[in-house]
C-alpha cells in the first residue's frame, strides 16, 4: 500500500508538471528547477561590447581595423591583445591614413582610446580623423565612382583564369550595423563625437623631462615614461579585469605614432650599429606582454626603410602579431609604369598572427594595391590591363609585355616560373572592392 501510495503520488506530480508545463508552453526540463534559470542569468550577464565580433575561425574576439577591406585580408579583423604594424611608405604619406582609420573606428563603436605620438600634439590627431559614412551618404557620393568600374553586361572581355578563380570581395556597405565602418577622409569628424569619447593622450615632448633618469634599464626615456602611461591606463581603467568593481566592458584602442624614428630619442634609424638597439625590441616584448592580459589592442606605425640594421627589422617583426607594409610609387620607376598607372601602392600583408593555431591563415590574395581617391582610400587586386585584341597596338603590347617582369611571382608566372601568353592578360571587369 505504501509502495502503491508512493507511486500514486509520483504519478500525480508528473501529471501535474506536465499540466503546468503544457499550460506556460515550455517543456519540463525548462521548467524543473531554478538552476537553468540561474544559467540564463549567467548567460545575459556576459554582456557582448560593442564594435566588436568572435572569429569564426578562432573564437578570438576581433575589432574592426577601420578599414574593412584591410579586416577582410586579415583574416575578419584585428584579434584583441595583439600589435598591427603598419611599415611606413617612404614619404609617409599613406600610412597616417590607417592610423587614423584605426582611432576613428574607435570613437564610432564607442572604445576607449589612447593615442601617443612625438610629432603632434594627440588633440590635434583627434580632429583630423575622418568622417563615418553610413550607408545612404556613401551610396550617394560613390555612386559614380563605383559605376565606372564596373563591367558592361553588353561588353565581352578576355578575362584571365586566375581573375576568375579569385573570390569574390566585398564592395560597399550593406547595413549600417556591420561590423566595420567607411568613412570619408575629405570631411572631419564631427566635434560631438569627440567631445562624447574617452580618451587619452601621450605627447613625448609634455611628457619627458632632462631630469627622468632611467639608467638602470635599457630603455629610453620616452619608451619608459609611454609603457608606464599605458600600464597606469590599463590597471587604473580595469581594462586588465584585475579589479572587478572597475572591470571594463569595452576595448581600449592604442595608437602609436611614428615609432623609432629620432623623434622619440631612439637612433636606431640613424646608424647601423647604435647602442639602443635593444631599447625597441624591448619596449615592444613589454607592450606584447601587457595587451596579453587586458581588452585592448594597438596599432603601430614605424619608419622601418629607415632601419639599417636588418636584423632589427627581423626582430621587430617577430615581436609584432600583424605586420602589413605600405609601398608607394612616388619617386620610383613604378610611378611611370603604364602597369600602376591607376594605382598609387602596393600594400604588403607580412605576417598573420598565429591564434590558437599551430599555423596562421594566408590570404587568397597575393596582389594587393592601393589607390587614394577624394573621399576614399580603396585596397585593390592588382590585375593587368584587359587586352582589347584588334584596338591595342602591337607597340602598345609590347611596353605592356616588359612591364610584367617587374611584378613577383605572384602575377604574370606560374608557380613553375612560365609565363602566359595573352591568356594571361587581365581584365577590366571590377575586382576592387571599396573601402
Amino acid at each position: 500500500m505504501a509502495a502503491a501510495g508512493t507511486c500514486g503520488t509520483g504519478t500525480r506530480s508528473t501529471g501535474s508538471m506536465v499540466a503546468a508545463a503544457s499550460t506556460n508552453n515550455v517543456t519540463s526540463f525548462q521548467r524543473r528547477g531554478p538552476r537553468a534559470s540561474g544559467a540564463d542569468s549567467g548567460c545575459s550577464r556576459l554582456v557582448s561590447i560593442a564594435g566588436t565580433r568572435p572569429s569564426v575561425r578562432n573564437g578570438q574576439l576581433l575589432v574592426s581595423t577601420g578599414l574593412p577591406a584591410l579586416d577582410q585580408l586579415l583574416g575578419g579583423g584585428l584579434a584583441v591583445g595583439t600589435v598591427l604594424l603598419i611599415e611606413e611608405d617612404k614619404y609617409n604619406i599613406y600610412s597616417p591614413l590607417l592610423f587614423k582609420y584605426f582611432l576613428a573606428e574607435g570613437i564610432v563603436s564607442g572604445h576607449a582610446l589612447l593615442v601617443a605620438s612625438a610629432k603632434e600634439d594627440p588633440a590635434d590627431i583627434l580632429q583630423k580623423l575622418p568622417a563615418p559614412l553610413i550607408d545612404d551618404s556613401y551610396k550617394k557620393e560613390c555612386d559614380e565612382d563605383v559605376c565606372s568600374h564596373k563591367m558592361e553586361p553588353d561588353i565581352k572581355m578576355k578575362i584571365a583564369w586566375r581573375y576568375q578563380l579569385l573570390p569574390k570581395m566585398e564592395a560597399g556597405p550593406v547595413s549600417s550595423s556591420r561590423f566595420g565602418h567607411y568613412y570619408d577622409i575629405s570631411k572631419r569628424i564631427p566635434q560631438e563625437l569627440i567631445e562624447t569619447s574617452k580618451w587619452h593622450g601621450f605627447f613625448l615632448p609634455e611628457k619627458i623631462s632632462s631630469a627622468f633618469n632611467v639608467e638602470s634599464c635599457s630603455l629610453t626615456p620616452g619608451y619608459m615614461k609611454l609603457l608606464q602611461f599605458i600600464q597606469n591606463i590599463i590597471y587604473k581603467e580595469g581594462f586588465d579585469g584585475s579589479n572587478p568593481q572597475k572591470k571594463q566592458k569595452n576595448i581600449l584602442r592604442i595608437g602609436i605614432q611614428n615609432l623609432g624614428s629620432p623623434l622619440w630619442g631612439d637612433d636606431i634609424c640613424c646608424t647601423e650599429n647604435c647602442d639602443t638597439s635593444h631599447s625597441l625590441t624591448k619596449f615592444l616584448y613589454i607592450l606584447r606582454g601587457l595587451l596579453r592580459t587586458s581588452l585592448s589592442a594597438c596599432i603601430i606605425t614605424m619608419p622601418t626603410h629607415l632601419i639599417q640594421n636588418k636584423a632589427v627589422i627581423a626582430r621587430v617583426t617577430n615581436l609584432s602579431d600583424t605586420v602589413v607594409g605600405l609601398e608607394s610609387f612616388i619617386g620610383s620607376e613604378k610611378e611611370t609604369n603604364p602597369l600602376y598607372k591607376d594605382y598609387h601602392g602596393l600594400i604588403h600583408i607580412r605576417q598573420i598572427p598565429r591564434l590558437n593555431n599551430l599555423i596562421y591563415d594566408i590570404s587568397d590574395v597575393k596582389d594587393l594595391a592601393f589607390k587614394l581617391k577624394k573621399k576614399l582610400f580603396t585596397i585593390e587586386r592588382l590585375h593587368l590591363p584587359p587586352d582589347l585584341s584588334d584596338t591595342v597596338s602591337r607597340s602598345s603590347k609590347q611596353d605592356l609585355a616588359e612591364s610584367t617582369k617587374l611584378l613577383g611571382p605572384g602575377c604574370g608566372m606560374t608557380a613553375g616560373g612560365k609565363k602566359h601568353s595573352s591568356d594571361y592578360v587581365g581584365s577590366s571587369q571590377d575586382l576592387s572592392f571599396v573601402s
